[in-house]
């Protein structure tokens, strides 16, 4: 993140009015300039828990996002701080602070859940913020979490029965999950045993067997955070301060006046969070960056205030349609630029243009591959080997048309004083043709050995001999030193020097055809090697989203069958099943020959297409001309 591009305080990202949701334009301008990857860090948790405080800290500042110190929560909406990573280079860490969920002012509680779906749906790493301990009073407050199967599609379209199993894939798409516990005051002891953070955690998380309703209502909100993400984790901080007073003045008291316990935690819990928050990425594994993390933010609002449920599926469509029509313009402009250089330059051989065709357009695919994803039918690649073909023909059509210019001129200049000799009328006399025929040897030789004359060299000066033919056979007939036999014999070499030339020419027009498909062959294999590596990296993303979720599956299988909750293990292992079917699907090696390369076919025969076109109506209007 440049210096230029740097936040030095939070802005508001999402707008929360009287129970309205609306995205904040500045905030989206500010992440459309950011084209590196993002790590999004969201914290959510009850009004007036401390939320800020922890997010200051990873922005690396004492202050920034508003610490209130009365009743009254002080964060509406989400606010946003981008900050350089600090531990990754070309990386931008995003702090996301949630309003304070319950706050009683609000009365609508339905607003709060959508403040808690937004966190989860934009964040790589979700921090969880409560106060005191992890009771069953502190679980059953994070009831959010089961609202999410109401709030959250993966498929845009779906059987019910599908529909009514998504939240098994949950695991696929989510944040980790971070519960961070602060104003601890009890021994970090479970049955008189010292545990970790992360053990008091999956301690509070454990199910209760039994089939009541009081039992499956205590379970719910723990599956839900055991099944939904992928991994989690837990910190648990002592009071900051020990005189109650100074807890309202967190921002402005130094590192010397807070509680050596506390700056541990807080510090272990930083370190954690550069090293272990993971890139944001899109349903499947496209890497967000600041751009499409705002085009993200602008959709799900968009979605929530329209009345609809946010789909991932839905988002990664526009978003895919947005980078990609992005993509085909900067892959242009890449070869428009590289080829406007050598346009300066024209007229130019063949060889050249052809080897400037293929490189740059070469490097226009690596520009398009390296930001275009979920272009499935190849669409957005179209668009760009057409305009890149559209450019390249125009090209080689004033590449000819400058050679041919240049190369009626130069023959222009050289004839001019042979010309005068024609109207002074010194190839009218006795001995003409000879003098007539080394003048225009003279001109040929010295043509052939001007250079830089372009692909249309022969064809100009086959077209010139042509044109002089007529005045050629004249002073032969009429010159009076010649017998009619050596007449004859000089006309049969004229004609044969005539067709040596058109030999030339069409010898000419034959190395420029197959230069030309010799290259649209090579780019062509170049164009699949560059789409066959940028599909490789599309699937090993998506397996290295099923693998997470199957290894978060099989933990959890292997808990459940540890504590005796076999039907849950019984419906792990099946989800675990389906996850692996799928995965194999996608390890399937045929994908790219049956579904991807039928499409590249076609594009091969577009410039020789478009060539064959403009000839014809080159052809059409020579025609009706006459």
């Amino acid at each position: 993140m440049s210096k230029a591009g740097l936040m030095s305080s939070p802005i508001c990202l999402v707008e929360n009015v009287n129970g309205s949701l609306s995205v904040y334009k500045q905030a989206i301008e500010f992440l459309s300039r950011i084209n590196e990857p993002v790590v999004v860090v969201s914290v959510v948790g009850l009004y007036r828990t401390g939320k800020s405080y922890l997010m200051n800290r990873l922005a690396g500042q004492q202050s920034g996002f508003a610490l209130g110190n009365t009743i009254e929560s002080k964060t509406k909406g989400i606010w946003m701080w981008c900050v350089p990573h600090p531990k990754i280079e070309g990386h931008t860490l995003v702090l996301l602070d949630t309003e304070g969920l319950g706050d009683v002012a609000k009365g609508d509680s339905k607003n709060d859940s959508w403040i808690f779906c937004l966190a989860v749906l934009l964040s790589s790493t979700l921090v969880y913020n409560s106060r005191g301990t992890i009771d069953n009073s502190a679980v059953e407050k994070l009831h959010y979490v089961v609202e999410l199967t109401e709030q959250i599609k993966i498929r845009s379209t779906g059987a019910p029965d599908e529909e009514e199993g998504e939240d098994s894939e949950f695991v696929r798409f989510f944040p980790s999950f971070i519960w961070v516990v602060r104003d601890f005051t009890l021994e970090l002891e479970i049955d008189g045993k010292k545990v970790t953070d992360d053990d008091y955690l999956e301690f509070a998380l454990n199910l209760r067997k039994g089939v009541s309703k009081k039992t499956r209502d205590y379970n719910l909100p723990r599956e839900c955070i055991r099944r939904y993400f992928p991994s989690r984790k837990c910190f648990v901080f002592p009071f900051p301060v020990t005189c109650h007073k100074n807890m309202t003045r967190l921002e402005i008291l130094q590192d010397q006046d807070l509680a050596q316990q506390f700056l541990e935690v807080t510090g272990h819990f930083c370190d954690h969070m550069f090293v272990n928050s993971d890139v944001k990425r899109l349903k499947g594994g496209h890497i967000v960056t600041g751009q499409l993390l705002g085009h993200l933010v602008e959709i799900y609002v968009e979605t929530i205030s329209s009345g609809e449920v946010p789909c991932l599926e839905n988002a990664v469509v526009v978003l895919a349609n947005l980078e990609n029509q992005t993509a085909v313009q900067e892959a242009l402009k890449v070869y428009q630029t590289g080829m406007e250089e050598l346009k300066k330059t024209l007229p130019v051989s063949i060889e050249n243009l052809t080897c400037e065709h293929q490189k740059f357009s070469s490097l226009a695919i690596a520009k398009f591959t390296e930001r275009s994803f979920k272009d499935e039918k190849m669409e957005y690649l179209k668009k760009l080997e057409e305009a890149v073909s559209m450019f390249y023909t125009d090209l080689l059509e004033e590449n000819k048309m400058t050679s041919e210019r240049k190369c009626r001129d130069l023959l222009k200049n050289l004839s001019s004083d042979m010309n005068k000799r024609m109207q002074d009328g010194e190839y009218s006399q006795s001995g003409g043709y000879e003098l007539y025929k080394r003048d225009r040897d003279a001109i040929v030789e010295q043509y052939h050995r001007e250079p830089n004359k372009g692909i249309r060299a022969e064809a100009v000066l086959e077209e010139f001999l042509k044109e002089r033919e007529p005045e050629a056979n004249s002073i032969l007939c009429m010159d009076n030193k010649l017998t009619e036999n050596e007449k004859q014999i000089n006309k049969e070499k004229e004609n044969a020097a005539l067709l040596k030339q058109k030999l030339k020419e069409e010898e000419e027009k034959r190395i420029e055809s197959e230069k030309m498909m010799e290259t649209e062959k090579a780019r062509h294999e170049d164009r699949v090697k560059q789409m066959q590596e940028s599909f490789k990296k599309e699937k090993q993303q998506q397996q290295q989203e099923m693998d997470r979720a199957i290894d978060s599956k099989l933990k959890e299988q292997e808990e459940m069958l540890k504590k005796g909750f076999k039907e849950e293990a019984y419906n792990l292992k099946e989800e675990i099943k389906k996850l692996k079917n799928e995965k194999e699907r996608l390890h399937g090696g045929g994908i790219f020959k049956d579904y991807v390369m039928p499409f590249f076919c076609p594009l091969v025969e577009t410039v020789p297409n478009l060539l064959m076109q403009r000839s014809m109506i080159k052809s059409l209007t020579k025609g009706l001309k006459r």
